[in-house]
């Protein structure tokens, strides 16, 4: 029953998000260096099984560009893609068990300052590797990033650039004008148009002339001539390598920023449903690890919920995920249906919808408020996208939580006390120290430090009445400190929720009991 409720705002919305993921799937997979036909293949899969098996019901899932710089490195360093897609299966398997273990909150633990720097370098990777194909140069093996961005600018196509300079200019003026214009501009999206008028440039200007572009410069799918054909063309993995470290490195890197992208985007989605649904986080892990089981067999690219087609998803009307399953079989039909339309696309039109999927990763407005945020943000969320930039993935987010954790020892270190000092009386220094709510040993340097720099005949109150939890380690450090106090000639005055003591001796055991029982 609910079905037919939903079908009339469902159906509509597939055809958009289908228009969406189409030039998606194959842009990414042109950014990842895979086979164009795994990421319509990731697509197909995401919509289908991903869509059915999710709680989410107006997300989608598909190939993700945050995933594209894996997968590029990746091939090369396990020698092919059939031995990558073995990563992609096992990745998959580890997501089960992380949702099968309850792990849905793992998003949350991870600093948001680590999270911005991974979306922002990879959509600055984005950027970097999609300006040769842009202007129509194919990168030759064994060349660096920046030496293919070079040559593409001393080898340049005209035909290519042109009509991905028009791709450009149509994605900008649909998003910031046309689509506050009317519905009609929401409903058709700026990409899809881009694609169909780079096919007309193609067949009109590009195929000889001033303008031409390079075979090797377009979309190239297989073409089944029957149904044995059309299944010959999946890849499949290569299970000999299964027992390898660097597969198995490869496959928890694919699950974490699987998971990751995926519990961000749900929790992005739910913000802007206009039902405001609440999508379970465990299941929607089971249902995407299944999904890159499934894909990595057929050869398909790692799969995640991505919120360019849930955000468009929503958009359109779409109620329930029957809207993301429709769009999946659109994908399916138009891989078997229209296969030598696909290859008339140019490859620099894919490049110029990647720029902007790359843009609105890293936009100036991120580094902007994360330069507002303070130094505590601002250094992990720059050290991460170092990290992505200039060595991988995994390394980036690994030093941006290394940077992370030693902000949070510097804080907690600062923070373990504030020290008070008054006015002299009676030619004694009076001074009071107030201890955090949390006192680990990480604080032991910065409260010695305050104790041993006491000047004598000083009259040290010590409040400890929000203190909740104190370490072992610092009632050690102020066991030792009430011997040197007698010898500075130092009072102990405490002022606890037990009221107030007045001798060293007392006090201690005060901490001794405290750190104890709390």
């Amino acid at each position: 029953m609910s079905f037919f409720k939903t079908l009339k705002n469902d159906l509509p919305a597939s055809i958009v998000v289908f228009f969406v993921a189409l030039p998606l799937c194959l842009g990414i997979a042109l950014a990842s260096g895979a086979p164009l036909f795994s990421g319509l293949i990731a697509g197909i899969i995401g919509g289908i099984v991903v869509g059915a098996l999710s709680g989410s019901q107006i997300g989608v899932s598909g190939p993700a560009a945050g995933l594209a710089a894996i997968v590029l490195t990746s091939i090369g360093s396990l020698g092919g893609f059939e031995n990558f897609l073995v990563a992609v299966v096992l990745g998959g398997v580890i997501q089960i068990v992380l949702g099968l273990l309850k792990a849905g909150i793992i998003g949350y633990y991870f600093p948001s300052s680590v999270i911005k720097g991974m979306l922002t370098g990879i959509g600055i990777i984005i950027i970097l590797k999609q300006i040769p194909y842009f202007f129509g140069y194919i990168p030759g093996k064994g060349e660096g990033t920046f030496e293919q961005i070079f040559n593409s600018f001393t080898d340049l196509s005209l035909g290519s650039t042109l009509i991905a300079l028009i791709g450009l200019g149509i994605l900008i003026l649909w998003s910031n004008v046309l689509t506050k214009k009317a519905r009609i501009f929401q409903l058709i999206q700026g990409p899809l148009v881009a694609v169909v008028v780079g096919i007309i440039f193609f067949i009109v200007l590009g195929s000889s002339g001033t303008f031409e572009i390079n075979p090797k410069s377009l979309v190239n799918v297989p073409i089944p001539s029957d149904i044995s054909s059309f299944f010959g063309q999946f890849s499949f993995p290569n299970f000999e390598v299964i027992t390898r470290g660097d597969v198995w490195l490869v496959a928890f890197t694919i699950a974490l920023v699987a998971s990751l992208e995926t519990l961000l985007c749900v929790e992005a989605t739910d913000k802007i449903d206009p039902e405001k649904r609440v999508t379970p986080t465990n299941r929607e892990l089971l249902a995407q690890g299944t999904g890159n089981i499934i894909s990595g067999l057929i050869g398909g690219l790692p799969i995640t919920q991505v919120i360019v087609r849930s955000s468009a998803n929503i958009q359109s009307g779409g109620k329930s995920k029957l809207s993301a399953i429709v769009h999946g079989f659109f994908l399916l039909i138009s891989v078997i249906a229209i296969p030598k339309l696909l290859n008339l696309i140019p490859l620099s039109v894919l490049a110029a919808v990647l720029l902007i999927v790359g843009y609105k990763l890293a936009k100036p407005s991120t580094f902007v408020a994360m330069w507002k945020s303070g130094w505590k943000q601002l250094v992990p969320f720059v050290v991460t996208i170092l990290g992505i930039v200039f060595i991988d993935l995994l390394w980036g987010i690994g030093l941006g939580l290394m940077v992370g954790v030693v902000v949070i020892l510097f804080k907690s270190y600062q923070n373990s006390h504030f020290l008070h000092i008054e006015d002299e009386s009676n030619g004694r220094h009076r001074i009071k120290m107030t201890l955090a709510e949390e006192v680990t040993f990480f604080n032991k340097g910065a409260i010695l430090k305050e104790l041993d720099s006491l000047p004598e005949d000083t009259y040290l109150t010590l409040d400890v009445r929000k203190t909740r939890f104190l370490d072992y380690d610092i009632v050690e450090i102020l066991e030792d400190f009430s011997e040197k106090a007698r010898n500075k000639n130092i009072d102990i005055n405490l002022i606890s929720e037990r009221g107030v003591v007045e001798n060293p001796e007392s006090y201690i055991k005060f901490f001794k009991l405290r750190s104890k029982t709390a």
